[in-house]
């Protein structure tokens, strides 16, 4: 029988169920459910979700049901719709669905094409596997966080990389390339997601840099990591700041123009030695205006400098309001699906996730007897 809940968008007709959780998890769930993938969220019998639903943008796109997971009867459901579905994905410590008899062993011997998607952040085994964290501590061990910060101090770069980049954005890579392999031979499998694995292997450039001695081992001292008066942020006159990024020779001439230097009156910039003293520089002339004058002066140019600009300037920025990176949806400024597909365009921000289904409303969508 036809999917009757099926949705527009590149993952149309593919089949989702997603146990609540923080972090990673509903993030790799709302990139599936953007782009058309029919998630159903089994979240747990609080008597809150209700209330969560309007505000929180990574729950968008899906519709939920409320499922008590130490009820044998909610047990029973939960089995049935894993038995029909084509993705799972949980973010519980390894061996709690085990306990709840929903693990991967007995789930892909009832579901053979099942893939079945596990987000923790150290992995599902390892000396630290059964131990709480957060994103922070998980890039932590990966070398991530050594290399993000002030000279002094690292500084964690919200939860972006961890949670979000090496965790959900991992899984979400992993899952579909497991989908592509049930597809094509009958065979599920499970997909171990890792926020450590993936901001180790998200750091492979740098650790690149580090094997040919073109990365040292400290911060703010390397070509990228905020050491290079090239690549860097400035303060301006109004305490606000500009990001520059002028690598590449043209770049870094068409930058310096802009500040009325000349390069043969500048230090050799190829010389890190040199690096303070062309930051002293840039600083003082980049200080004698604000940051919106300094837009002016570098926009349309090469030079590769930008202003930082708050989350409230990011939702009117000229650009950012051309490709509608922030919409409005269910009366929330939020950022759109991305990336953008020419063919098949994620559907349309819906206010889906408010739609709290119940057990024979979801059996009748997803066509389970």
């Amino acid at each position: 029988m036809k999917d009757k809940s099926k949705t527009n968008g590149p993952l149309s007709g593919l089949k989702v169920v997603e146990f609540d959780g923080l972090g990673p998890t509903p993030f790799a769930a709302m990139q599936l459910a953007d782009m058309g993938a029919n998630v159903i969220r089994i979240a747990r019998k609080t008597g809150t979700q209700a209330a969560n639903q309007f505000t929180d943008v990574v729950i968008r796109n899906r519709s939920y049901i409320e499922l008590n997971l130490k009820d044998e009867g909610d047990i029973a459901v939960a089995k049935k719709i894993i038995y029909h579905s084509d993705i799972l994905i949980e973010g519980f410590r390894p061996g709690v669905m085990e306990r709840l008899g929903l693990g991967p062993e007995k789930m892909l011997s009832k579901n053979k094409k099942l893939v079945y998607g596990r987000m923790t952040g150290w992995g599902q085994k390892g000396p630290l596997s059964n131990t709480a964290g957060h994103d922070i501590n998980y890039i932590s061990i990966s070398g991530a966080l050594h290399a993000i910060g002030t000279k002094d101090t690292p500084i964690a770069p919200l939860n972006l990389l961890g949670d979000f980049a090496a965790g959900s954005m991992y899984l979400v890579f992993g899952v579909m390339c497991a989908v592509l392999h049930a597809k094509q031979t009958g065979q599920g499998q499970v997909v171990d997601g890792s926020i450590v694995d993936g901001t180790a292997n998200l750091m492979a450039m740098m650790y690149s840099m580090f094997n040919f001695n073109q990365w040292e081992d400290r911060r703010d001292i390397n070509l990228l990591d905020g050491g290079a008066p090239f690549y860097t942020t400035y303060g301006t006159s109004d305490n606000r700041h500009i990001s520059v990024g002028a690598i590449e020779d043209k770049f870094y001439l068409e930058f310096i123009k802009k500040l009325d230097l000349h390069l043969d009156d500048l230090p050799n910039r190829a010389d890190k030695s040199n690096w303070p003293r062309l930051k002293d520089v840039f600083q003082k002339i980049i200080k004698t205006k604000t940051m919106r004058e300094w837009e002016k002066v570098y926009f349309g140019t090469d030079a590769c400098v930008a202003p930082v600009l708050n989350f409230e300037e990011a939702f009117v920025d000229p650009h950012n309001k051309y490709r509608g990176i922030f919409p409005e949806a269910f009366n929330i400024i939020q950022p759109k699906p991305a990336p953008d597909l020419s063919v098949t365009p994620a559907p349309k921000i819906t206010d889906k996730h408010k739609i709290k289904l119940t057990e024979a409303e979801l059996f009748n969508q997803w066509d389970i007897k």
